[in-house]
């Protein structure tokens, strides 16, 4: 009845037309973990729409975020909540069932290939998450 009821206010929420980018991606993870299609596919649809498709990768940012400084020598990470966002909307793509489409992996590894470009040195990224 606790999950019934969660899922209740998940789904009323996710009606709602003024949602953050973190929270339609935490959102769509969540529906795919319950087995709800529908809404993750929804949600990942109106997610693709925002999102940054730039050098053959793809990652979801913060709107009115600041420009990246673009100096030699010089590798730009992203704040620590555009890495959770971009890796809530990975696990959205992979987790459902039967399995992830072929185009669904396709667009899941664009997605990968930025997250790995967020790795620091060791191995490590800015968030915890």
């Amino acid at each position: 009845s606790v999950v019934r009821n969660a899922l209740f206010c998940l789904e009323t929420a996710a009606n709602e037309k003024e949602n953050h980018m973190y929270t339609k991606a935490l959102m769509a993870y969540a529906f795919a973990l319950a087995g709800k299609e529908e809404k993750r596919k929804a949600l990942l649809r109106s997610l693709e729409k925002e999102a940054v498709k730039k050098d053959g990768s793809v990652h979801w940012q913060r709107p009115g975020k600041e420009a990246e400084v673009d100096l030699p020598y010089y590798r730009y990470r992203a704040p620590s909540a555009e890495v959770e966002m971009t890796a809530y909307v990975l696990l959205a793509h992979l987790t459902t069932k039967p399995s992830p489409s072929q185009e669904e992996l396709s667009f899941a590894s664009l997605i990968a290939k930025w997250l790995s470009g967020q790795q620091n040195p060791n191995g490590g990224f800015s968030s915890t998450q």
